[in-house]
């Protein structure tokens, strides 16, 4: 006969500090920092993932509302070390297919050896508990029997979801890289500052895919080990000799717009960021005994500023508006390397999809769990561009000798919100129901909402467009299907005629 109770006090605590342990690692590093549902060629992890946290929820439950003797104590013996098991082989996965980030591996050290602990005092009174007779009474805990309950209910729906991201991981197959840069036909030097960031890295991935010698400038050294090979890491300018030959210079440096809040210490920061790096720059260019042949430079089609309903080509006038302020300045620093001359091209860039990160990697999460719903009245005009014609349109104008200055890296069909809004729930097989007014938004946010999550501007591509660059991802439901593995047909959103509208402004 037991008379103890199975679970005291310390196990408790510890069984808690498990469930928040494994919390943490699922939400920030799963989630929010690596995105783990889509990416490609997770399949086995998450499939992993998936088995242990269906695991979970049975023991979560048993635990926290019974105490089982006899079969039920042996069963629930053997999903523990089950789950061993799967932790032990999940290491290993990870550790073959991806480069965990510190915090990372620090949090499955504490929960390696958390739960080496609330084995060694649960499994010896479980085993004990094996030589009774059969059964499973039903006992209430109080609180810990409540929050068990919560947390089944949390590893439930995370497996469930994993589940369905290891069957959807391998139509998440993204084109051969290098294809990408299939516009310039020789071997090329090219520098690329913000290599290590969402689009500079597929870019040094196309280039040094095609055979192109590419240098890759960053604060990071670290990031920059993480890059396809070959690349050469540099941490200074001073680093490039003034006898190197460089054909090219692509400019993606600058602090992320939308990374937070606009304090006053982060707009300095922002700007500074891609001043003091353009001016770097020009200070190389006028160095190096041969100067570039080009530098395509960032900008972004904030310069517009909040525009309605207007069609915006190239030449169209600047707008107001902290963005509108900080591209101006950015390409007016950029088009000081002509002096030295440098062809520049100013890629003003839309709203960049892909799933590793901006706009849509930020939006998967809330609108896979049917959290997803236009912002303000939806009727705002949004210009994007998938991640790889960006890339192909960067190549694109490195070997057009003909394409200068400003250049609109955006799609030819714009939508509206409350459009591409539907688009993304239909690619993902879920509701978007969940409107976000505009009213909070100003008053929590100001103008960085204003501005970046409800001004509209309807850009066109005229200049790439009319130098002959093609967009293989020109409508967005076909753009959302690719990066999200759909495999329904898109639904069709608002019909767009966007060479109609560039036959009207030209």
């Amino acid at each position: 006969m037991i008379d103890a109770p199975m679970i005291d006090t310390m196990l408790w605590v510890l069984l808690f500090a498990q469930i928040a342990l494994g919390g943490f690692d699922t939400l920030y590093h799963h989630e929010l920092t690596l995105r783990l549902a889509w990416q490609p060629g997770q399949a086995t992890e998450l499939g992993l993932h998936a088995v242990r946290n269906l695991i979970y929820a049975i023991v979560f439950l048993v635990l926290g509302w019974s105490e089982p003797q006899g079969g039920y104590a042996a069963a629930l013996l053997a999903l523990l070390l089950v789950e061993l098991g799967i932790t032990l082989w999940d290491f290993v996965e990870e550790d073959r297919t991806r480069l965990l980030p510190a915090s990372e591996r620090v949090t499955h050290t504490l929960l390696t050896l958390n739960y080496g602990v609330i084995l060694a005092l649960l499994l010896p009174d479980l085993w004990a508990r094996t030589a009774l007779p059969t059964a499973l009474p039903i006992l209430f805990h109080g609180l810990p029997s409540i929050l068990f309950a919560i947390a089944a209910l949390g590893v439930t729906l995370s497996g469930l979801r994993d589940l369905a991201a290891a069957r959807r991981a391998p139509r998440l197959v993204e084109p051969d890289a290098a294809a990408l840069a299939e516009a310039l036909p020789t071997r090329c030097r090219i520098l690329v500052t913000g290599g290590t960031g969402f689009v500079g890295r597929r870019l040094v991935a196309a280039l040094a895919g095609a055979g192109h010698e590419v240098i890759v400038l960053t604060r990071d050294p670290a990031r920059g080990a993480t890059l396809p090979r070959p690349v050469r890491i540099v941490t200074s300018l001073d680093a490039i000799d003034r006898a190197e030959r460089l054909d090219a210079i692509v400019n993606l440096a600058g602090e992320s717009i939308a990374g937070g809040l606009w304090t006053c210490r982060r707009r300095a920061a922002i700007r500074a960021s891609r001043i003091e790096t353009t001016r770097a720059l020009a200070t190389l260019a006028h160095r190096l005994a041969v100067p570039p042949a080009v530098l395509v430079s960032a900008s972004a089609i904030g310069v517009y500023g909040d525009r309605g309903e207007a069609l915006l080509d190239e030449t169209s006038p600047a707008g107001t508006g902290f963005c509108g302020e900080i591209c101006a300045a950015w390409e007016a620093e950029a088009d000081r390397m002509a002096a030295a001359g440098v062809r520049i091209v100013r890629l003003r860039i839309g709203l960049v999809l892909a799933a590793a990160g901006g706009l849509l990697g930020n939006l998967l999460l809330p609108f896979e769990f049917g959290m997803g719903g236009r912002i303000g009245s939806g009727r705002q005009w949004m210009s994007w561009i998938h991640r790889d014609d960006l890339v192909r349109l960067i190549a694109f104008a490195i070997a057009t000798p003909t394409l200068e200055g400003a250049v609109n890296a955006a799609a030819p069909n714009p939508v509206r919100n409350a459009d591409f809004t539907r688009a993304l729930g239909h690619a993902l097989g879920r509701p978007t129901v969940l409107p976000l007014p505009a009213a909070p938004l100003r008053a929590l946010l100001g103008d960085f909402a204003d501005e970046l999550f409800l001004a509209s501007q309807r850009v066109l591509p005229v200049r790439a467009v009319f130098e002959g660059f093609r967009f293989r991802h020109p409508r967005i439901e076909g753009a959302l299907a690719a990066i999200t593995g759909a495999v329904r047909p898109a639904a069709a959103a608002t019909p767009s005629r966007p060479f109609a509208a560039l036959r009207r402004l030209h």
